[in-house]
């Protein structure tokens, strides 16, 4: 399987790039390669699709800032109501772009006669819902379902829409034009109905003006294992409802991770302080830990220095991908008291001169990054 192009190399614009340079790009693709100005050229069609996803995606902050974050995977479909918002876009969707980089109007509807079997208005789809859903480590580490609770538009009973008359229903009005070449038809956008072909007749009471009310439901969401803070998740069509009976728009879960006690998280990998006694340290012994899982107990060698890194293998994060499990580090502290009693100071003084109690001159462990390189080899 072919792997996708970076969306930026599609659209020919650097990283860095602003909102005009990438619609200027896009503007310039979608030109090159419509459809009706390579007729029968399906590597043109490929291409008009490849930027439209491109410019999708990148002209949205949130899913831009995935991208770049996750690359592909972060925005990509995925199986299931709880995928990754990403491709899987139609024509229909990728012309419905057109009147936000050209304007009102699609030039190419002039300029090469309109896209046949499309028809003139367009039903709308309902717009999307975000929504912040906080998880535990525990429950990203498992993979969890979560019921949420949200307030939605959905269509009224009782709503009635009528053919707009000005249109009649085809959601555009033609003109003629005289000029020197002779007769020039342009096609707009209707005043009336605003390029819907219909309008709202009956208007049930509690209903906007578009025939929509709120309500407050409840979805079920399931959650892989393996999420990170900042990713979103999409739920196809439990978005607000379309005014005229389209496709609803979608549930997007913004994921917060809350902090947890006793680990820091990096990538998939956990981070845990371990804080032993001095004499633990100097004589060894073993010691209980706690884990994502469980508590379990790692074995601490006689004469252990504060800064050691220990790994517990495949107690870490699941990847989200399936590739197993990160590890948990384990950063072993000394703990120095400070009160002590007379008698423990007493204690320590008389050990104070001894030989095995004299730092080296010379320093012959390694330092944190020496520990840390071996550590990842």
């Amino acid at each position: 399987m072919a792997s996708k192009r970076d969306y930026y190399e599609i659209l020919g614009v650097s990283k860095s790039a602003t909102a005009d340079e990438l619609k200027k790009a896009y503007r310039k693709m979608a030109i090159k390669f419509h459809p009706d100005k390579n007729p029968g050229n399906k590597e043109a069609e490929e291409h008009f699709k490849e930027s439209a996803q491109a410019y999708e995606v990148l002209s949205n902050s949130e899913k831009r800032s995935a991208y770049d974050r996750f690359g592909h995977d972060g925005v990509r479909g995925a199986g299931g109501q709880g995928g990754f918002n990403g491709g899987g876009m139609n024509m229909d969707d990728i012309f419905s772009q057109f009147g936000d980089i050209f304007g009102d109007s699609n030039p190419f509807e002039s300029f090469f006669g309109g896209r046949g079997g499309r028809g003139g208005s367009r039903v709308p789809s309902g717009t999307n819902i975000r929504i912040k859903l906080k998880l535990t480590l525990e429950e990203i580490c498992s993979g969890v379902e979560k019921k949420v609770k949200y307030s939605k538009k959905i269509a009224a009973a009782g709503t009635k829409f009528t053919t707009c008359n000005t249109c009649k229903g085809s959601g555009s009005v033609t003109r003629m034009t005289n000029t020197f070449l002779g007769q020039m038809q342009t096609s707009s956008t209707c005043p009336t109905c605003n390029g819907l072909g219909r309008k709202l007749e009956n208007r049930p009471a509690g209903a906007d003006s578009q025939g929509l009310m709120d309500e407050d439901v409840t979805t079920s969401i399931k959650i892989p294992a393996g999420v990170q803070n900042g990713m979103q998740l999409s739920l196809s069509g439990h978005g607000n409802d379309s005014p005229m009976g389209g496709g609803s728009g979608d549930l997007l879960v913004l994921i917060e991770e809350v902090q947890h006690l006793d680990f820091r998280r990096e990538g998939n990998n956990l981070l845990h302080d371990l804080f032993i006694s001095f004499p633990i340290a100097a004589l060894g012994g073993e010691v209980e830990i706690p884990t994502i899982d469980a508590k379990v107990k790692v074995k601490i060698d006689p004469g252990t220095q504060g800064g050691k890194m220990l790994r517990l293998r495949n107690k870490g994060v699941p990847d989200i991908n399936g590739y197993g499990r990160g590890d948990q580090l384990v950063q072993v502290n000394v703990y120095t008291p400070k009160k002590l009693s007379n008698e423990e100071k007493e204690l320590l003084r008389n050990l104070e001169q001894s030989d095995n109690f004299i730092p080296p001159t010379e320093n012959k462990e390694k330092g944190f990054f020496g520990r840390m390189k071996d550590l990842f080899q």
